[in-house]
């Protein structure tokens, strides 16, 4: 079956494409029925946190209390006391001064359970010298301490204190010694190696 290709040629003229097209963007539109209204800036009132507490001028008031209770207590400071004792351990050192009393216990003008803040351990350490002889509640201690750590000064005041108390009477050596109250515990942080991690710790070895 044969077809001629002028047949072919006049089938595909008589054919038209169009090549225009029409693309309109459609847009969405919102009617608002009622306008917002916001309130006055006058009004908002800033919310303002304040990091202070109530606490604290009745802590520096009893501060300032305690500062003038010692230094009624102790005219001429601690160094014109004559029943006193120096105690160290680690990096921290400790002036204690006893003076006859109702067992009141005062560190760096403030009171020992909570400038050990309440750590039973820590206030075992600076109790024991007394409780050993029975003078809880026979003395007033006063003490000044720095350096170190609370554990360290906790320590420090505990050698002082069993120190002070060789100066009331010679007799006490006896029962302070045997519990050990009386030795300086000369331990202390060992130094870093060079070479090394720590003190002795090594980094880990690699064969290859």
């Amino acid at each position: 079956m044969a077809v001629s290709v002028s047949s072919l040629t006049s089938s595909f003229t008589s054919l038209s494409f169009s090549s225009n097209f029409t693309s309109k963007s459609q847009t969405l539109q919102f009617s608002r029925t009622k306008p917002l209204s916001l309130p006055h800036t006058s009004a908002i009132r800033p919310l303002i946190i304040s990091a202070t507490s109530a606490v604290a001028p009745a802590e520096t008031a009893e501060t300032a209390d305690l500062q003038k209770f010692v230094k009624s207590r102790l005219p001429g400071g601690f160094a014109a006391q004559t029943i006193f004792g120096t105690g160290r351990r680690k990096c921290a050192i400790a002036r204690v001064v006893l003076q006859e009393g109702t067992g009141k216990f005062i560190i760096n003008y403030r009171d020992a359970k909570e400038y050990l803040q309440g750590n039973p351990l820590w206030l075992q350490y600076v109790k024991t010298p007394l409780a050993t002889l029975g003078y809880e509640t026979s003395y007033d201690v006063f003490v000044k301490a720095h350096g170190g750590g609370l554990s360290g000064q906790a320590q420090a005041i505990s050698l002082g204190v069993a120190r002070a108390l060789l100066k009331v009477s010679a007799s006490h050596r006896s029962p302070l010694k045997q519990e050990g109250l009386l030795t300086r515990d000369s331990r202390v942080v060992e130094r870093k190696k060079a070479g090394l991690k720590k003190a002795r710790k090594a980094p880990q070895f690699s064969k290859r």
